[in-house]
């Protein structure tokens, strides 16, 4: 029985499954997540990684996550209510999302700052132009950038690095609990990885912001996270701390995934001896 007084958790899932039908002559479902339990905690910020290959189902949970999608069984709460009793604004306000590719969440043909501002309007109190810019001039600082080197310029006058951080700083704008990165640096350059790894957990100790970051990138996932969950074919295969999942593996999932890394799985041996 769970301690009464312990913190609500930010995030709980509880045996959450999403089925597809593949076709109107195929009886059995496609299972993209399927019975997958998780918890992260509501008494400090932390970084939940959401670590498998193409197809092992971690985009299908982050769109559930995001309430793109419904489970087709169990539950998700966050804060202890369920995501369906949000309201859209109350939701959106709370929890948002950093995606994989940051040319495709701005329109070619409207400048960025449009955006960041429609975001602030919509969001949060500011009911003026003025306190709009003063919202999106601040999340923009936090990673880094000027409202003078955004406004009036559109996604094709930034760099790949640029404007995922423009996509950062949009969802701060809500002051969010909680933000859902999926593959954030996947179609950056290696160089510009680090720099955005280390943002979020700025974020986290300064701002007391979660993420749940959503990966195939084992290394960057052990320098990031508090706790770590491996998924494949729609299931966590083992989850926990990650020196201890990664020192120990108890899966052969996981020992597979290690080995394709032989030299980085080495290190973190080492450093987790």
């Amino acid at each position: 029985m769970a301690d009464s007084s312990s913190p609500v958790p930010l995030l709980e899932l509880q045996h959450v499954s999403r089925h597809f039908r593949r076709g109107v002559f195929v009886r059995r479902p496609l299972r993209a997540v399927e019975d997958v339990s998780l918890r992260m905690p509501g008494d400090a910020a932390s970084i939940l990684a959401i670590i498998g290959e193409s197809g092992s189902g971690k985009t299908p949970l982050a769109r559930m996550l995001l309430r793109l999608l419904a489970p087709t069984a169990g539950s998700i709460a966050l804060d202890g209510k369920p995501l369906a009793a949000w309201t859209r604004t109350e939701f959106r306000r709370a929890v948002q999302p950093v995606f994989q590719n940051p040319f495709e969440a701005f329109s070619l043909y409207k400048p960025v700052d449009f955006y960041l501002l429609r975001t602030a309007r919509n969001l949060t109190d500011a009911t003026t132009d003025a306190a709009a810019r003063e919202a999106a001039t601040e999340a923009l600082q936090t990673v880094g950038l000027a409202w003078e080197r955004v406004v009036g310029k559109y996604l094709q006058q930034f760099s790949g690095g640029e404007l995922q951080r423009i996509s950062i700083a949009r969802a701060l704008i809500s002051r969010p609990r909680l933000i859902i990165a999926d593959e954030p640096v996947s179609m950056v350059d290696a160089s510009l990885r680090t720099n955005i790894v280390n943002l979020f957990l700025s974020l986290t100790r300064s701002r007391g912001v979660s993420f749940v970051y959503i990966t195939h990138d084992l290394s960057t996932a052990y320098y990031i996270a508090d706790d770590i969950a491996i998924m494949r074919a729609g299931c966590v295969v083992e989850r926990g701390k990650p020196q201890d999942v990664l020192r120990a593996p108890q899966h052969e999932y996981t020992r597979a995934l290690l080995d394709a890394v032989p030299r980085i799985g080495r290190r973190w041996a080492e450093a987790a001896a």
